[in-house]
């Protein structure tokens, strides 16, 4: 009587655990993966989807040639279906593991834009990975719609890691962290806090207002809106102003989300003229606001 042989996908899962590293021969390759002899008679298939780190969109054969040996991790084994799922990336390190140990978050990095898109930038890296930069993350003050346009395919750009997601293989960089944040450095000085008093140069003089730069704070920009410009209207004309004058205001608001501040020469103005009262006289000691604000003035004068 002729014994009949065992089948050799008895005991598999025990002889072929999950992450057990082994060699096989490629059989045959296709549009979806490659099939590996792991013994005679037992075969593993390596999914596109885990051939490499990197090259996603590429075709096994690429990767890959029949009777080629190569090392594979085992994935998944399934004896009832018959399959064995293998990994031949996972023979390799994982570039974005590699990268964000080489490159904590901070660390300054130089690499070539990949593409643009409606999103940002993509820079290519060493270790053959991708990182992005966010249009938000472009520029300080300008819209990155705007800024992007600065950039084309090609160019070689330096940016910071801001982080790396090994699980969902994403590096996010930023190219405005490498320069100065005007408005985080004035949150943080508490210089631009409500009701504080500024000085600033006056760069730009339209209809409707002022342009200026605070002193303390050059890369920091606001405008002074027309109304704001003096406590009486007569004087709320924007050309009594020139380019290069420096003129003291009142912060009414400030921004660190919105990165506005907002100044009015006009509630200086009127904060002052309140002082002077409080300090120097009222209605009822018989003084006009002249001789109030006069004799403020000459205080001022003598203090400095």
């Amino acid at each position: 009587m002729k014994q009949l042989e065992s089948d050799p996908w008895d005991g598999i899962a025990a002889k072929y655990p999950i992450g057990k590293k082994i060699s096989g021969t490629v059989t045959n390759i296709t549009d979806y993966g490659a099939f590996v002899e792991l013994e005679p008679g037992i075969e593993g298939l390596i999914h596109i989807s885990e051939m490499s780190w990197t090259k996603k969109n590429v075709h096994p054969g690429k990767i890959l040639s029949t009777s080629q040996e190569v090392d594979v991790v085992v994935l998944e084994v399934d004896p009832s279906k018959r399959r064995i799922s293998l990994g031949l990336k996972q023979t390799l390190e994982n570039p974005w593991q590699a990268f964000a140990y080489s490159h904590p978050a901070g660390t300054e990095v130089e690499g070539e834009v990949k593409n643009k898109t409606e999103f940002g930038l993509f820079i290519g890296l060493e270790g053959d990975v991708d990182g992005m930069v966010h249009l938000s993350d472009l520029d300080w003050n300008r819209p990155g719609e705007q800024v992007i346009e600065e950039f084309n395919k090609g160019d070689v750009v330096k940016a910071v890691v801001l982080d790396v997601d090994v699980e969902k293989e994403r590096i996010s960089l930023g190219i405005k962290q490498l320069g100065k944040d005007a408005v985080g450095d004035a949150a943080a000085s508490g210089d631009l806090r409500k009701n504080a008093v500024v000085s600033a140069e006056i760069i730009a003089v339209n209809d409707g207002g002022i342009e200026v730069k605070l002193v303390a704070h050059e890369d920091l920009v606001s405008f002074i809106r027309r109304a704001d410009l003096a406590r009486d209207r007569d004087d709320q004309r924007p050309e009594r102003f020139s380019v290069g004058q420096v003129v003291d205001a009142r912060v009414v608001n400030f921004s660190k989300k919105d990165r506005k501040v907002m100044l009015s020469i006009k509630a200086l103005e009127i904060a002052e003229e309140k002082e002077a009262v409080a300090q120097f006289g009222s209605s009822d000691s018989g003084a006009s606001l002249g001789d109030i604000l006069g004799a403020a003035l000459k205080n001022r004068g003598n203090n400095e």
